[in-house]
């Protein structure tokens, strides 16, 4: 017994609305920031930066990924399939491997942007002032292709999906 294509299958038509390719210049731009950062702690305030800030770096991904985590249980049961650890520049960290829908990209990052600072401000009367500016630096340094790419499709449909690959941020309508 064949099943019949016109009844049985579902088909997806999304139709781009904006494509915004990021410079190969932004990126490397983007990846020398750590190597500027920590010159200039290791210069102004002392050489044992450099062990703050390499320590700084997994805690910054691991705040991130987990507010990130809880925003989509919290909104949707169906996110283990769609999301994935990226290590791909400058998407480093836990990103949608497909389509995700705009409001949901939005709200996760936008809540793992503020949330994280919050918990990063809590720990200024107890960590080191290297600490602090290192967790800081990394966790805008993390979050700033995302926010970038909620700038990029700023004037759109709210109604959207988006879908990052490689430099490429693209935004469809269903």
């Amino acid at each position: 017994m064949s099943a019949d294509p016109e009844t049985n299958a579902t088909f997806y038509h999304y139709r781009l609305l904006k494509k915004v390719v990021l410079p190969k210049a932004l990126i490397y731009g983007f990846a020398t920031l750590p190597f500027l950062w920590l010159a200039a702690e290791m210069i102004f305030l002392s050489w044992t930066s450099l062990f703050f800030f390499l320590i700084a770096a997994p805690i910054a991904l691991w705040i991130q990924f987990v507010i990130s985590r809880s925003v989509l249980i919290i909104l949707s049961h169906s996110y283990r399939k769609r999301w994935r650890f990226s290590r791909l520049l400058p998407w480093i960290g836990y990103m949608p491997e497909q389509y995700v829908a705009y409001s949901v990209f939005r709200k996760v990052h936008l809540h793992a942007a503020w949330i994280g600072c919050c918990i990063i401000a809590v720990l200024i009367p107890w960590s080191p002032v290297s600490f602090v500016l290192s967790l800081f630096f990394w966790h805008f340094w993390l979050i700033a292709p995302r926010l970038l790419a909620l700038a990029c499709v700023r004037g759109q449909r709210k109604d959207g999906m988006l879908k990052i690959t490689g430099p490429d941020i693209s935004y469809y309508l269903q």
